[in-house]
């Protein structure tokens, strides 16, 4: 086994001696750690004592089907990710491996087996597995710190704000956290959370500065992160109880003012990943507590959350030209849930625009989830269709009181092809010459029980757009919605050169909303 690969515990389930001590012996070869059950009694009692990466699973068992076992590992939550590999030396028909890959196997193997190729199988179903749990563990984290955001940005007290984010960063590693600020009024604060909730501690006011120095980020402006052996942090911290190094990060963001801190005790298999999570949120504590210091308006922050949840820049790519909008309803509104995406996967483009019911820190929360797991599913290479079924099913587990509407389309930038999920927005106005439709609407909401997502296949010919819009452009009191439509698509007909000036024109024309507007335009070069 590669040195730089995670080590790898391997349950073998059968029941014949011999059998089990080959492969075993193959396994432990290629570097395994080999776990062995001889029934599936056996094997389930392993399963709950022991952590396994992966499971060699025979399909005639003394005591069970091992096509029924797989299927019960996979219907579990605590082993649904769990990668089981088929072995048979009597069920070696199509059918029979047709039927156990149907049922869950990640692959299916009849004897003779060669050793080569079992150990190939074993890798390549590993390496999968391990990118998608990679994959849910990094939309875990990012759906914990854009809660964490939400909730330090929405503190109207700098003891909110400490408690917001030691919550947080609890919420987001896992692992107990500390932090550090000096308000304006001199009296340092020390929040700490062991996982049982944010208290505070005694702090002295040049606390954060010996931080920044310990960091390397001293007088500067920006962040630094650093790792702090035990003994070097119970130098200045005595009575906190580091159990290995501790991950620091120190930010400023004007030069003479008081840096904050944030403190987790170092996770076992702490990575890059780590470290620019614990960089963001202590930019992120920055931030708001500059705001907090500059007595800014609430619907000033709110309004400053909304943005940075969404894209700052979109793809350049050649033959193609996009243009996005993002318009609050006015300076009084309240944080929303229009969003939009844009994605470039290198042989093709997402582009998504969705709406989250309701105008809340929830359905700002919610919204920037959706767009986390979109990107976290897109990583993953689940086709457009199949991503929307996965949105739904992440706001009915987690946000079963909220609803959300969304298209998303997969586009071909060498040919044009252009295919739309729909699942209950507004759909997309097709733009060709000298004519512009409505085409790839339908579909049930996300958050209902029923995964109906609406499907349609179009091409974007040369000197086509398509435009994609949130109904805060198109609402108004006492309009039919099928007027302003119409409105908009007839506005829509005349395509300026200029996609800015042409996404200027198409929101002035509506005048101010009620509502926040999303619009995204793609078009294709003449």
């Amino acid at each position: 086994m590669n040195p730089t690969e995670p080590p790898t515990t391997t349950l073998v389930v059968d029941d014949n001696d011999t059998k089990r001590y080959i492969i075993g012996s193959w396994l432990r070869r290629a570097g395994h750690t080999v776990v062995e059950a001889a029934s599936a009694a056996e094997a389930w009692e392993l399963l709950a004592e022991r952590e396994v990466d992966l499971v060699i699973l025979d399909v005639r068992l003394p005591d069970a089907n091992g096509m029924e076992v797989c299927e019960q590992i996979k219907a579990r939550p605590a082993t649904a990710s769990l990668p089981v590999i088929h072995i048979s030396a009597t069920a070696v028909e199509v059918a029979d491996r047709t039927d156990g890959l149907q049922r869950g196997a990640d692959a299916y193997m009849t004897d003779p087996i060669d050793p080569g190729e079992f150990i190939a199988t074993a890798k390549a179903v590993l390496r999968y597995y391990r990118a998608r749990r990679r994959a849910e563990r990094i939309a875990e984290r990012l759906a914990a710190f854009t809660r964490t955001s939400l909730a330090i940005n929405a503190a109207q007290t700098f003891d909110e704000l400490g408690a917001a984010t030691v919550r947080g960063a609890v919420d987001i590693f896992a692992e107990p956290a500390a932090v550090y600020i000096l308000p304006p009024d001199g009296r340092a604060r020390r929040s700490i959370n062991y996982g049982h909730g944010p208290s505070s501690r005694q702090a002295s006011p040049g606390l954060p500065a010996r931080l920044a120095e310990m960091s390397g980020l001293d007088d500067l402006t920006g962040t630094r992160v650093a790792r702090i052996p035990p003994l070097e942090w119970l130098e200045i911290l005595p009575d906190s109880t580091p159990t290995s190094d501790v991950l620091l990060v120190t930010s400023r963001i004007k030069r003479g003012r008081p840096p904050v801190g944030i403190a987790i005790q170092c996770p076992d298999h702490s990575d890059e990943d780590d470290v620019n999570l614990l960089r963001q949120l202590g930019q992120t504590l920055a931030l708001a507590m500059e705001a907090l210091r500059s007595y800014a308006e609430e619907h000033q922050v709110s309004l400053t959350i909304q943005r940075s949840l969404l894209p700052t820049s979109h793809p350049v790519l050649p033959g193609w030209t996009f243009a996005v909008r993002y318009e609050p309803a006015s300076d009084q509104a309240e944080v929303g849930g229009d969003f939009y995406e844009v994605i470039d996967r290198g042989d093709h483009v997402l582009v998504a625009i969705g709406d989250v019911q309701g105008h809340s820190l929830h359905a700002a929360t919610v919204m920037a989830e959706l767009r986390h797991a979109l990107r976290a599913f897109a990583e993953e290479g689940h086709d457009i269709a199949a991503i929307l079924r996965l949105l739904n099913g992440v706001i009915q587990r987690y946000h079963d009181d909220q609803t959300a509407t969304m298209c998303l389309m997969r586009l071909d930038p060498r040919t044009g092809a252009l295919r739309i999920a729909n699942a209950g927005h507004l759909p997309p106005l097709h733009i060709a010459g000298d004519r512009a439709e409505y085409r790839g609407g339908g579909g049930l909401l996300l958050g209902f029980p029923a995964d109906v997502v609406a499907m349609e296949e179009t091409t974007v010919p040369p000197g086509g757009a398509v435009i994609l819009i949130t109904d805060g452009l198109i609402e108004d009191r006492g309009v039919p919605l099928v007027d302003n439509l119409e409105r908009l698509r007839i506005l829509a007909l005349d395509v300026d050169d200029d996609l800015e000036s042409y996404s200027d024109r198409i929101i002035a024309e509506f005048g101010p909303r009620e509502d926040d507007v999303a619009m995204v335009i793609v078009r294709r070069d003449p």
